[in-house]
């Protein structure tokens, strides 16, 4: 058991530590969320608009092959840290992030290109699941090797806060760059700038990185030849070790992954597209739940370091099966307002005229009605009529969304903060417990594949099948569907982890690592 004493020049090259890890795993949380973040645009971009909403799923489709793909990341990297070193390896798996980034903001949509749009992006998006695959272990690996064990819970939930952080950025970035091109301009070519943005977040981190030492118990491993030769073969052929991995995957981050998609992104994707709430204030709803809930990632972390990391997560994942359903029932009755009563003296319509690029007249129409606490719906056409004269109209879109009144708002926040407090829960002291469960000869290895697994397969396809499970419960007796249909599909997961993991996972409080 390594010594908590640690003196001030310790302290300080470890927070260096913490910080460079952390800076570049955020960067790239955020490149790899950009895509989640601006799925609604994607979609009208890179896939035909005959079937809009095949196009989103389409596009949640390929946001979700990214996560799919994180656990062969996670072997490729996993083998190659746990033989090179951590330091390198996840060099370059954020530099594989950036450069994929970066060129999917450079790619033509489909109306330039056609088919080949959404295959380009299929295979930048399966290139950032792999480098991501590698990143995230080599991180939390990186960070706990260098901690004092008591106290690797609070150490290593720095980590964990990256993901939502990247996601935060993320978010301001995009709201950001769409403020300052305007909105039709943002959704015409201004969406590719955060993309591109990426290239400078990535340098910058691979400077801070290449100042990096490698980790000292690896260092120490190293010059004992006590490394594995195969690191694959050791984690999953040994059945002791495969036992452990299964163990992490069913009884912790299978679970830990739906609660984290189902708080974030299902919650974002839920409140524009079933909610139908605008753009910007569904992502300022995500956004400032996100700041305000972060900082409980550190502190559930440093609390697992005192009570044990299998209460905390186990409870997050119980309270998550229980509140969910009851959250989304009052996410939704926020927003709906077949219920509510209209001021009808306060509806107006608002018309506007332009000139497109060939003289053909363009006229939007936008009706704008008020309801009870505040809420608004905003009805807007958008018609064509040629310059030759004729007075025949080509509609070229109508679109509905809502405007949430300040106790609808508010109330949103503080929804989708309970959720965000849940994730907090269950990925705060995640990182600890999996380094804590395998030996440092195969760790890189061993944590990896669970954890990508759940996070990227269980946790990535939520927002993906929880909407396909919206979609298809929509029939011609119930067009509108079931709402909260989707969430059948977390709850089982979380529900299953939780019980496998009260049954097999030990609550360790203070490390107990097999070197």
């Amino acid at each position: 058991m390594q010594s908590t004493a640690v003196t001030s020049q310790e302290k300080s090259k470890l927070w260096f530590v913490i910080t460079a890890s952390s800076l570049g795993t955020l960067i790239e949380w955020y490149d790899f969320y950009i895509f989640g973040s601006l799925a609604v645009i994607l979609s009208e971009q890179f896939f035909p608009q005959t079937h809009p909403t095949a196009a989103f799923l389409s596009t949640l489709a390929t946001f979700a092959a990214g996560f799919i793909v994180r656990p062969f990341g996670a072997l490729v990297f996993g083998r190659l840290g746990d033989l090179v070193g951590r330091k390198y390896t996840f060099l370059v798996t954020l530099v594989l992030m950036g450069g994929s980034t970066f060129a999917i903001g450079l790619i033509p949509g489909y109306q330039t290109i056609g088919l080949a749009a959404p295959a380009l992006v299929l295979i930048l998006r399966l290139l950032q699941g792999l480098a991501l695959g590698g990143e995230y272990g080599g991180a939390a690996t990186y960070v706990a090797e260098h901690s004092p064990a008591a106290k690797r819970g609070f150490y290593t939930s720095f980590i964990q806060t990256t993901a939502s952080l990247g996601l935060f950025v993320s978010i301001g970035v995009i709201l950001a760059v769409r403020q300052s091109v305007g909105v039709e301009k943002f959704a015409d070519w201004g969406w590719r700038i955060p993309f591109l943005l990426s290239s400078l977040l990535v340098a910058v981190s691979v400077f801070i990185r290449m100042r990096m030492q490698e980790s000292p118990l690896f260092t120490k491993l190293k010059s004992e030849g006590k490394v594995s030769k195969n690191p694959l073969k050791e984690s999953f052929l040994h059945k002791e070790n495969l036992t452990l991995v299964l163990i992490a995957l069913f009884g912790a981050t299978a679970g830990q992954g739906v609660v984290w998609y189902t708080g974030q992104f299902y919650a974002m994707t839920f409140i524009e597209k079933t909610c139908g709430v605008e753009f910007v204030q569904t992502r300022n709803i995500i956004a400032i739940a996100l700041v305000i809930g972060t900082p409980l990632f550190i502190y559930f972390g440093w609390l697992s370091d005192r009570v044990g990391r299998k209460m905390i997560m186990m409870a997050g994942l119980l309270m998550a099966v229980i509140l969910y359903r009851p959250v989304y029932m009052q996410m939704y009755a926020l927003a709906d307002i077949t219920h509510q009563k209209e001021a009808t003296a306060e509806k107006r319509i608002e018309k506007t005229h332009t000139i497109n690029a060939n003289g053909d007249s363009v006229v939007t129409m936008q009706t704008i009605r008020t309801f009870e606490a505040g809420n608004q719906q905003k009805e807007t056409s958008t018609h064509l009529i040629p310059k030759a004269g004729s007075e025949k109209k080509e509609k070229l879109d109508t679109k509905k969304e809502i405007v949430l009144g300040d106790y609808a708002f508010w109330s949103m926040v503080v929804l989708v903060l309970v959720q965000v407090v849940l994730v907090t829960m269950v990925y705060g002291p995640i990182a600890a417990f999996l380094v804590e469960l395998f030996p440092t000869r195969i760790r890189y290895t061993s944590m990896s594949l669970p954890y990508h697994i759940g996070n990227g397969v269980f946790g990535g396809l939520t927002p993906f099948i929880a909407t396909a499970l919206y979609e298809s419960s929509k029939t011609e007796a119930t067009p509108a569907g079931d709402p909260f249909a989707g969430l059948w599909y977390p709850i089982i997961v979380a529900a299953v982890c939780f019980i496998i993991g009260m049954i097999f996972l030990k609550n360790r409080k203070v490390a107990d690592v097999i070197d």
